[in-house]
């Protein structure tokens, strides 16, 4: 089976994760896929397939008989779809010899069109399946878990040698959660690669460092006819809170190893005001600089309006796994060669975000992020290239042969 088929097969299992849940997986929905998955696994070939009371899928192929000892690759990707959108009921629209320019999507009308996503002239001639307007197609992460599963039976049927194989899928990677149950223990990866970023090529080993923060603000409210001099407005004080962080760090305005202050909701009335912020910086220095001008600006309006008027809670999200990948950089060289031995252009870029990589990373799983060949994530314009995703395959099978080779 190609990948393209199966994910046209995966994206129509409703799988949308739940960021307000608190149970683990955050929908029960996600089981769907999950199970289905372990059933494919098993008619693959793959061995000790199994689901988890937290919906994580795992698999293994064994290492070919005179293998056993080259290093054990984890291939990783995530079942969940973005609640940002609407998940259910995927409609896929397949392009065939795209023509280069407009494309509608016929459930209402909307229109994918080079002059919105440039990148679309690169994909002329080719397959492109997109979704129909009314949901995002699920390509972050199906097409991840498509493109491995065909690598997989690719390997095990074409009987192509190799050092152990180790699958793994993951629930509510989209709500940060992804990782944090994964058994890295009995997984039984040296090394691994979680296969969900986009363009093809894309190798990605650093990611953002993270913390949100939560302002809190306690107003003084009086009638306003008696207010002079007593009123503390905690709506003005929020605005003046906001105010006094950079403009130019808001994430409409930076790129590449920019980091940014995000305010994510703000709602307030005289009495209380709270401020949701999300912080993020590559550079380690500059992330424990942001969190020190919260905090800053927290003393200078406390001292201004009085003690307790304004507190800022820290919480530290996750970090920048590059530390971790730096002494294993055979990953980040046999994914290069290998893609480089297909024609393709490797893409280095940071991670504007974060990824399940990161959170394994720092549980002892050294695990970068390669592409899927997607764009357009988390909306209605999602769509992905047919050929792009052969390509995705191919290096996932490339890098294997590289391992079972060294």
């Amino acid at each position: 089976m190609k990948a393209y088929e199966r994910l046209l097969k995966y994206v129509k299992v409703y799988t949308t994760s739940d960021e307000s849940s608190e149970t683990h997986p955050t929908t029960k929905r996600q089981f769907d896929l999950a199970n289905i998955l372990v059933e494919e696994m098993k008619e693959i070939g793959l061995q000790d397939c199994k689901v988890d009371e937290h919906c994580y899928v795992y698999g293994v192929i064994p290492a070919t008989k005179g293998y056993e000892n080259k290093a054990s690759i984890g291939l990783i990707a995530h079942m969940d779809t973005a609640p940002a959108a609407n998940g259910k009921n995927v409609k896929p629209q397949i392009i065939e010899n795209y023509d280069g320019g407009d494309i509608i999507l016929k459930g209402n009308n909307s229109m994918l069109s080079p002059k919105k996503f440039p990148h679309l002239k690169n994909l002329k001639g080719k397959t492109i399946i997109t979704t129909d307007g009314t949901s995002l197609l699920g390509a972050d992460d199906k097409a991840g878990i498509a493109e491995i599963l065909t690598a997989c039976e690719t390997i095990i049927n074409e009987n192509i040698p190799h050092g152990k194989i180790c699958v793994g899928f993951t629930p509510d990677e989209e709500v940060g959660l992804g990782a944090h149950l994964f058994d890295v223990k009995n997984f039984g990866a040296d090394f691994a690669y979680t296969i969900d970023g986009g363009e093809e090529g894309e190798i990605s080993y650093e990611n953002f460092n993270a913390a949100a923060a939560e302002v809190n603000i306690h107003g003084v409210s009086v009638h306003p006819g008696s207010a002079k001099n007593t009123m503390i407005n905690a709506t003005n004080v929020a605005i003046e809170f906001n105010s006094m962080l950079p403009s130019c760090e808001r994430p409409e305005h930076t790129e590449g190893y920019e980091g940014f202050y995000y305010l994510d909701s703000f709602n307030g009335n005289t009495e209380h005001a709270s401020l949701k912020y999300i912080l993020r910086d590559h550079n380690k220095e500059k992330f424990e600089n942001r969190k020190s001008t919260m905090q800053l600006i927290e003393k200078l309006l406390n001292e201004k309006y009085g003690e307790g008027t304004v507190r800022v809670t820290l919480k530290d999200q996750y970090k920048n796994m590059v530390e971790l990948i730096k002494p294993c950089m055979h990953l980040i060289d046999n994914a290069t060669d290998a893609m480089k031995g297909l024609g393709v252009t490797p893409i280095i870029e940071p991670i504007r975000g974060g990824t399940d990589g990161a959170t394994l990373s720092y549980m002892g799983l050294p695990c970068p992020n390669l592409g899927t060949g997607g764009h357009a994530f988390h909306g209605e314009f999602e769509h992905i290239a047919v050929e792009s995703m052969d390509i995705c395959t191919e290096i996932i099978i490339e890098i294997l042969k590289r391992y079972a080779n060294q």
